[in-house]
């Protein structure tokens, strides 16, 4: 089998995105997109794949980390002298390359599979992957022979009235023989406009040479979208956001409104959940069957059980059991476990804590640094006072125990199996097992002292 590489071009600057943040840095559904482009390509198994980085080289290497080689191109003198950079990596080697721009989001594993796979087919020394534009305006054009044989690539520039007419358009991206490349690299030449020494130059050097060169038409142009700025970059945060809607959706994910709904590309969703509209999923979470998700919910890096309800709510990086109601406005912070049938209600946080099956906490209560058995009911305003201004501490409340409202558990304190806090009550010791814990002043009435108080406020006015 023929072994494969791929070189990645990440080195632009990106001036037209106008911002602080490296172009190919900037997200498309919560994903850098040149971090898309690397996992699609290194998904048809390659031997090796160098990024060629540029201004912002660190932060680069920073997300893409071990899955890839780094060479750096310290001044930005065109595609080809970009190319150029990964010779001392590849050049000894046989097999082909694949180069692609780290701004082309939406080119998929499968259509990098199907380009190496007519490359090595037809025994082409470069093939380029090219489509048919709607608006072919900008684009180089593909300009072909009577035999329907790659001729040249001309820009748009340099067209004449005829190539103009031509929307067959290169998008970018090739296939080589990795020896074949880097020989003809050694002919390319600056000597143009810009000064810049162009991939491109390389499939007419080719040419000259005899060498076969071929193209490969993906159907769908949409895919070669390059982001340039930051109208293509909503462009193809829209394409993204439908195609893996649509595929959860063939996979038996009912999502209400699938152009409001945003889902990343690492989500798992089981079959028969429903997604109402404004949700956002994203990181690592894992949907289980028959949960209900939105509207208007976010969740990130959240595992959610099956027959679960998650609405108008917040969770990020943490555990939902099975027949859980969460919702509405509810924020469930990091490294939360909620378990089976529990409920979390309206104005409801939960930060850093363990709730065990069937446990309620219904409103207005913030559980922070906790770890709260099965069966507990935790009452309207209850707090966990986790934090001293220096250190968090750990509130335990034990299996069937009942917290009043509006009740303070003052940490590091433990409420036993099957006690009563009264409301509003401030607790501060440990609370026994099966014990009623009274923690407020005594209540004083002064009968007819109201009277008083309000004709002294009058003679004040």
């Amino acid at each position: 089998m023929t072994k494969r590489y791929a070189i990645i071009l990440a080195a632009g600057q990106g001036t037209r995105m106008k911002s602080k943040l490296y172009k190919v840095l900037h997200p498309v559904l919560g994903k850098p997109m040149v971090q898309h482009v690397l996992e699609q390509v290194k998904a048809i198994g390659l031997e090796d794949v160098i990024t060629v980085v540029g201004f912002g080289s660190d932060k680069v290497k920073d997300h893409l980390g071990n899955n890839t080689k780094f060479v750096l191109q310290e001044e930005q003198l065109g595609t080809g002298h970009a190319v150029i950079q990964a010779e001392e990596l590849l050049k000894d080697k046989k097999g082909t390359t694949i180069v692609v721009c780290g701004d082309t989001p939406l080119i998929t594993k499968e259509t990098f599979e199907q380009l190496c796979e007519h490359h090595e087919k037809t025994g082409s020394k470069a093939t380029i992957l090219t489509a048919k534009a709607p608006n072919p305006f900008g684009y180089g054009r593909v300009i072909r022979n009577e035999r329907n044989e790659v001729k040249r690539i001309v820009e748009q520039k340099d067209a004449n009235p005829d190539e103009l007419l031509v929307d067959e358009i290169n998008t970018g991206t090739y296939c080589f023989d990795n020896e074949a490349l880097f020989e003809a690299l050694k002919s390319v030449s600056n000597d143009n406009s810009q000064g810049e020494y162009y991939l491109t130059d390389v499939i007419e050097i080719m040419k000259n040479k005899s060498e076969m060169v071929s193209a490969y038409l993906i159907p769908n142009f949409d895919e070669t979208l390059g982001v340039n700025d930051r109208v293509a970059l909503a462009q193809a945060e829209k394409t993204m956001k439908l195609r893996i809607n649509e595929q959860h959706m063939r996979n038996g994910v009912t999502i209400m409104d699938p152009d409001n709904t945003y889902i990343h590309s690492d989500v798992v969703i089981e079959p028969d959940v429903v997604i109402y509209p404004g949700s956002i999923i994203g990181g690592n979470s894992i949907i289980r069957s028959n949960a209900i998700i939105g509207p208007n919910s976010e969740i990130q890096n959240c595992e959610v059980g099956e027959d679960s309800v998650v609405k108008q709510s917040v969770a990020t990086d943490s555990k939902i059991g099975k027949r859980v109601n969460v919702g509405p406005f509810a924020h469930i912070r990091p490294d939360a476990i909620i378990g089976d049938e529990a409920k979390i209600g309206n104005f409801v946080e939960i930060k850093k804590a363990e709730l065990g099956n069937g446990t309620k906490v219904s409103h207005l209560s913030y559980i922070g640094d906790a770890k709260v058995g099965s069966n507990v009911n935790i009452g309207c305003g209850t707090i966990t006072v986790n934090y001293d201004g220096k250190n968090k501490y750990l509130t335990t409340i034990e299996d069937d125990a009942f917290i009043g409202c509006n009740s303070n558990l003052i940490a590091p304190v433990t409420i036993g199996k099957g006690s009563y806090v009264a409301a509003g009550s401030t607790i501060t010791k440990d609370v026994p097992t099966d014990a009623l814990s009274v923690a407020r002043a005594r209540q004083s009435n002064k009968e007819g002292y109201a009277s008083k108080l309000k004709n002294r406020l009058k003679d004040k006015e």
